[in-house]
């Protein structure tokens, strides 16, 4: 009963303190709401997560097991017309309606005619604009309707879908399919999760999340010092000492208590923001931002509860009697010994799990969480003790200068409070760029192509029933293209169906020939054997004169192929083997147009290589909307990188670039939530030495080095910390340890740069309060 009536007491105190006790109250909300925004935010990441992928299902509408769907009068045929525009990708479907009962897709109440289409409103907004004149080429349909939230994955999503008619022709379950439902099932089962990309989720979590609480923890204890004084008085008409800790308990509850109050203010605001922002092309709707019940619940329960551990933990260090606070005067030196135990602790955790790499079963959840977080904790027990160690030795200086080593001498373990947050937030992102760095080449799946990129930059595939040679001299006429290479290709088979042996047919040009094979003589109508080919096997069977094979054969639970039968001539001719543009061996059958009948020559696919003048501005978006003009269907590939990541390491490493940077906002905001803070304590001494003729830079100087030397010394045990962590978690995935430097100093430098910001930003209000008015007193 004297728990609660202490820390109603308390709470009263700090509501009804007057100007001071509200300024005091409201800086502990405003930092603590910060807080529990980003923590409200994180307890929305499932539901994020889980609402774009139940979109994604609920339109998923090209099949992935090849098998055709028959016609019907609820199908609906749909073709697949992605695109990019300067860099962003552009989803794009083309829909005819077999019948009267063909399934809408989500978000749309209506099928665009032909020559019509219905648009995401981000793309709209692209297409209206200056910057979407080159897109509006390529989409030359007249816009007929809006496409909903429901048939979006993001707010900023670039979506359309056009009315086609004449589709049927083209299936083959992968570019055009026949559906009946969107939202079909047959997609592949998910494969088990790597247990090092859990391990890594497991680690950005803790990583992101422990500054949060670090701030958290340091906002409750606002204005410390003046509460410390009140409750000197109160000891003065009677309180007894445990009397007051639960009191100022009682001020910290009130203060976590307005800040759940502000923090779900700010996320709401937050949430409302959300959906017009697009973060490193990832985009959300405010309705995806609801946090799990059970989550949001024990935010609202830990809050509070940590305000009021954290304070009487704070005030065991401080001895209250009635005619003032034995803190004023020269702490006590720190002890090392307990501050060690933590992260030797977080090692003892992780140590049993050294060298077990993906291949030897998951990583244990909690002894990871455990380890990292008490790794991570323990920079916040050793800051204040290194920082004392180190402020005791600093020695004389300029006015500025001594004024701030001596405040920090005094309150070395205030400084020490401001700076954990940022310290934990940079060790946790050392260790995670070195972990990331470590295991990105398992991750990465290399295509050693050859290409010279110099040389051919873009391939552009024709959808069946495109004439070749056209499509080329319209590519050919492109602006920014220099220079054009078109063949066709098929796979060929010794059997119509489930064929034994393989090969490939490759037909163009003689001139063309010359570029992908050692070619001599050559007129139209030769067909040519180019044998040697790397993983090429079976071209000297399949290329035996009189011998039948076939153009795209068919396989089990597959749409059927064309299987157009091919006899090898008697006079066929051997070529060499030599690297096409794109450095790679190209062996197989070689065939001049006049070699293959009409039947034959429409199992054909069709590329064109392209070099590109990149001088050009956009040359890209000029060869995609000639593109659009040859076939809607018409596809390309770009030739910059040979290598692609997992599409789950790169989603992880997304996530963890848009969560730091929100953490990297948060520290921002605390950091200068904490600043005004410090100089609120203050505004009566530094006006007091103005009165006195201290100038006002060396003012803002002293305040100045009383930030950066502390946060100098928290970035360099970070470093440390953040160091020997990556090397742990690196020995875990049974990876060699190796540290990029570069990666390590930027972010130690993006930490320093967050203070400077912050610093600068506290100079207006550090002016306002050396004026002379700040003596005033009531």
């Amino acid at each position: 009963m004297s728990w609660a009536k202490d820390l109603s007491m308390g709470a009263k105190f700090a509501v009804t303190g007057g100007r001071e006790g509200w300024a005091r109250v409201l800086l502990t909300a405003v930092g603590v709401g910060l807080g529990v925004a980003l923590l409200l935010l994180t307890a929305a990441v499932p539901n994020i997560l889980a609402s774009r992928d139940d979109r994604e299902d609920a339109r998923l509408d090209l099949t992935y097991s090849g098998v055709d769907t028959a016609k019907a009068d609820n199908t609906l045929l749909v073709a697949n017309l992605d695109t990019t525009y300067r860099e962003k990708d552009v989803r794009g479907r083309a829909m005819e309606p077999e019948g009267a009962r063909a399934p809408l897709p989500p978000g749309v109440t209506e099928f665009p005619g032909q020559g019509e289409m219905v648009i995401s409103p981000a793309l709209d907004r692209l297409l209206k604009s200056d910057s979407g004149s080159l897109l509006r080429e390529r989409l030359p349909y007249r816009t007929v309707g809006t496409i909903g939230e429901s048939g979006l994955i993001g707010s900023h999503e670039l979506f359309f879908i056009m009315g086609a008619e004449g589709l049927a022709p083209l299936v083959d379950g992968s570019r055009v399919a026949r559906i009946d439902k969107f939202g079909n099932t047959d997609r592949p089962p998910a494969e088990p999760w790597d247990p090092v990309l859990i391990l890594l989720i497991l680690v950005i979590f803790v990583v992101l999340l422990m500054p949060v609480g670090v701030f958290i923890a340091a906002a409750v204890r606002f204005g410390g010092e003046r509460r410390d004084r009140r409750l000197a008085a109160l000891r003065l008409v009677g309180a007894d000492s445990g009397m007051t800790r639960r009191i100022a308990a009682g001020e910290a509850l009130a203060g976590a208590v307005l800040g759940l109050v502000f923090g779900a203010g700010f996320f709401m605001l937050g949430r409302q923001v959300a959906g017009s922002v697009e973060l490193l092309g990832v985009s959300v709707f405010p309705s995806y931002l609801d946090p799990s019940p059970v989550l949001a619940l024990l935010v609202a329960v830990a809050v509070p509860a940590a305000a009021v551990a954290v304070t009487l933990l704070a005030m065991r260090g401080v001895v209250i009697e009635p005619l003032g606070v034995v803190r004023t005067v020269r702490p006590p030196r720190r002890r090392l010994w307990w501050r060690l135990l933590l992260p030797l602790g977080g090692l003892a955790l992780l140590y049993p799990m050294i060298g077990q790499g993906r291949d030897n079963g998951d990583f244990n959840q909690y002894m990871v969480s455990g380890g990292v977080i008490l790794l991570l904790v323990g920079i916040t027990a050793l800051l204040p003790w290194v920082v004392e160690a180190v402020v005791a030795r600093l020695g004389s200086g300029s006015v500025s200068w001594q004024l701030a080593v001596r405040r920090l001498q005094l309150s070395s373990g205030t400084a020490a409070r401001m700076v954990n947050g940022i310290a934990v937030a940079v060790a946790g992102a050392i260790a995670l760029q070195m972990l990331f760095a470590g295991t990105s080449a398992a991750y990465t799946e290399t295509t050693p192509t050859g290409a010279d990129t110099a040389d051919v930059q873009m391939t552009v595939q024709l959808p069946h029933g495109v004439p070749l040679a056209d499509a080329d001299r319209q590519l050919a006429k492109t602006r920014g293209v220099r220079d054009t290479t078109a063949f066709a290709s098929v796979e060929l088979g010794d059997r119509r169906m489930e064929p034994e042996l393989y090969a490939s047919l490759t037909v163009a040009d003689c001139a063309t020939l010359r570029e992908l094979a050692k070619v001599s003589s050559c007129r139209d109508g030769d067909v040519f054997a180019a044998v040697g080919a790397e993983y090429d096997t079976d071209t000297p069977k399949m290329s035996e004169p009189g011998r039948t094979v076939y153009l795209d054969p068919s396989y089990p639970d597959s749409i059927k192929g064309k299987e157009v039968a091919l006899t090898i001539p008697q006079g066929i001719k051997k070529a060499g083997i030599r690297p096409d543009p794109f450095g790679s061996e190209r062996g197989g059958i070689l065939a001049t147009p006049g070699a293959l009948t009409e039947e034959a020559a429409a199992a054909l696919r069709s590329e064109i290589y392209l070099r590109l003048d990149k001088s050009v501005p956009d040359v890209e978006e000029y060869v995609r909307n000639t593109m659009a003009e040859i076939n809607p269907l018409t596809r390309d590939s770009q030739w910059f990188m040979s290598s692609t990541d997992s599409q789950r390491y790169d989603s992880i490493r997304t996530g963890l670039f848009i969560g730091a940077t929100c953490v990297l906002g948060l520290i921002g905001a605390s950091l200068l939530v904490s600043q005004l803070e410090q100089l609120r304590e203050r505004r009566r001494l530094l006006s007091a030495l103005v009165a006195f003729g201290t100038r006002r830079r060396t003012l803002s100087l002293s305040v100045l080095w009383q930030t950066a030397v502390p946060v100098g010394i928290g970035l360099l045990l970070a470093a440390a910390v953040g160091l020997t962590l990556g090397t742990v978690l690196l020995k875990m995935t049974d990876t060699p340890v190796a540290v990029d430097w570069m990666s390590v100093l930027s972010m130690t430098g993006m930490g320093a740069l967050v203070v400077l910001v912050v610093t600068l930003l506290s100079l207006p209000p550090l002016i306002r309060m050396m004026r002379p008015e700040g003596l005033r007193t009531e």
